[in-house]
């Protein structure tokens, strides 16, 4: 048996060791907390430099170090381009304009009913009742986090954020599409492609004497900023939960990622200040709720007896696939 297909002593189907336990609830802390590490470096870089500052550390060394990519350039160029371009720049720009750290943490998590709707257009993935159910309590969600943002918060940043929750979206389905073998390997060469289209947005949109005075000013503070949110957030990250991922049906992976707003949320609090009302603890309530109907509901055909794993797209709350038949390509 292949090592990476053997399940950790002490750990039946689908059940998960104590240590990986720990792990899954680890990468969802890091994930988490870096929306906090997002608005502090927000005070020292503009958003798209920061973007491309974050892929270019992420990328580099680690593209010497991973190995050549083991999916087609087209399906990196795509996905590089939708998340790493449209996705972190709408997100980073949302927060840069007013969107707080938590509840961005919290409303990027509707990209799982955006990566439902994208999967039935593009790739005819028919949603379920309990699925149709899921999302419609996510958006109801989407809806009080609006009315409660909308009472003294930014509006325009507000919408960037969910503009981004729908890039993730697709690039969620690109990814489904690309089907890569190695979790870490893919976005380590999907890091490369946004860099030179952030920086060249930053400098026609942020210009070149703020882009220079940023880096200029660089401090301590800047620095650490930027290797969290490229190696521990990125690297880190997608590299242990892919890890996870080749060890464990999804399905016991996944529901970790539910988390990420809860120690998104609580880290904004602790650390920033940012108050939680009672309208938000409701969005939030509906939220992780149709989330986790969304992305967990059972899928016929899915899963037992296929001998398929299913996929998991890029990041936390993703919405799982079966993969189909493919040679070569193994999960």
């Amino acid at each position: 048996m292949h090592p990476a297909r053997t399940a950790p002593a002490g750990s039946g189907p689908g059940r998960l060791a104590p240590a990986h336990i720990a792990l899954a609830a680890l990468v969802a802390a890091v994930w988490g907390v870096n929306f906090v590490v997002i608005e502090i470096g927000l005070d020292h870089f503009p958003p798209l430099l920061f973007s491309a500052l974050r892929f270019l550390v992420a990328a580099l060394p680690a593209v010497f170090l991973v190995g050549r990519p083991k999916v087609a350039w087209k399906s990196i160029v795509g996905v590089g381009l939708v998340l790493g371009v449209a996705k972190f720049g709408l997100l980073f720009t949302g927060m840069d304009l007013g969107a707080p750290a938590g509840l961005s943490s919290l409303v990027l998590q509707v990209q799982a009913v955006f990566t439902a709707l994208f999967a039935f257009a593009v790739l005819g993935e028919r949603p379920g009742r309990r699925k149709l159910v899921g999302m419609a309590v996510a958006l109801a969600g989407i809806g009080v986090a609006a009315v409660d943002e909308g009472a003294a918060g930014s509006v325009t940043g507000f919408a960037l954020v969910i503009a981004a929750a729908a890039c993730w979206g697709v690039s969620n389905v690109l990814t489904r599409k690309a089907a890569p073998p190695d979790a870490l390997n893919f976005m380590v060469w999907v890091s490369t492609v946004p860099v030179l289209p952030l920086l060249a947005l930053s400098l026609l949109l942020e210009g070149p004497e703020r882009d220079l005075a940023a880096l200029r000013g660089l401090d301590w503070t800047g620095v650490g900023v930027i290797v969290y949110v490229a190696w521990i957030t990125t690297v880190f990250g997608f590299g242990a939960w892919g890890w996870l991922l080749r060890r464990h049906p999804a399905s016991s992976v996944a529901p970790f990622s539910l988390l990420v707003p809860v120690f998104g949320m609580s880290s904004a609090a602790l650390f920033l200040g940012e108050g939680v009302s009672p309208l938000r603890w409701c969005a939030a309530a509906l939220l992780v709720g149709g989330v986790a109907l969304t992305s967990f509901a059972p899928r016929r055909g899915a899963g037992g007896g296929t001998g398929r794993k299913p996929v998991v797209s890029d990041g936390p709350a993703a919405v799982s696939f079966p993969r189909p038949a493919r040679e070569g390509r193994p999960v």
